[in-house]
């Protein structure tokens, strides 16, 4: 497996409570670019239309050698879940405060992959607190390192 994109910013942004693995509809060249590492996933979400799961605004580069079809570079793109799976995600995204975003895109035997995650998302007091635990945990890291001079 090799990860080729993450979305940093959704654990910050989010509790992570379930992830799921989707398989996803790309077009020609958008492989090859995918494959050369050029995606982002920031401000990404997935959206639910009928009885499908879209993802909307990752953004694939247009490939440089391709031919004369361009396709959008950040259109919407189909998931590819099990129908249960769909239904699942559906409902509880209709709770107050749930979301699903995609977490990482990889090639796993050759086929594009991405982890969607369906969270909740955080308050500022929340996002505080990781930021105060993250600052202290550097200060003690860095403590450490003088001390052991």
């Amino acid at each position: 497996m090799k990860t080729i994109a993450t979305n940093k910013k959704a654990h910050f942004e989010y509790f992570i409570e379930e992830k799921y693995e989707a398989g996803i509809a790309l077009e020609g060249s958008e492989v090859k670019s995918v494959r050369e590492g050029s995606v982002s996933l920031a401000d990404s979400f997935v959206f639910f239309k009928g009885n499908e799961a879209y993802i909307n605004n990752m953004y694939i580069k247009t490939y440089v050698n391709t031919s004369s079809y361009k396709p959008d570079e950040k259109r919407a793109r189909k998931l590819l879940l099990h129908k249960a799976e769909i239904v699942k995600l559906a409902s509880k995204v209709k709770e107050k405060g749930k979301t699903v975003v995609p977490l990482k895109i990889y090639l796993d035997k050759n086929l594009v992959k991405v982890e969607i995650a369906l969270c909740a998302g955080k308050h500022n007091y929340d996002k505080r607190e990781v930021i105060k635990k993250r600052d202290i945990e550097r200060d003690v890291r860095l403590n450490t390192k003088h001390i052991n001079r």
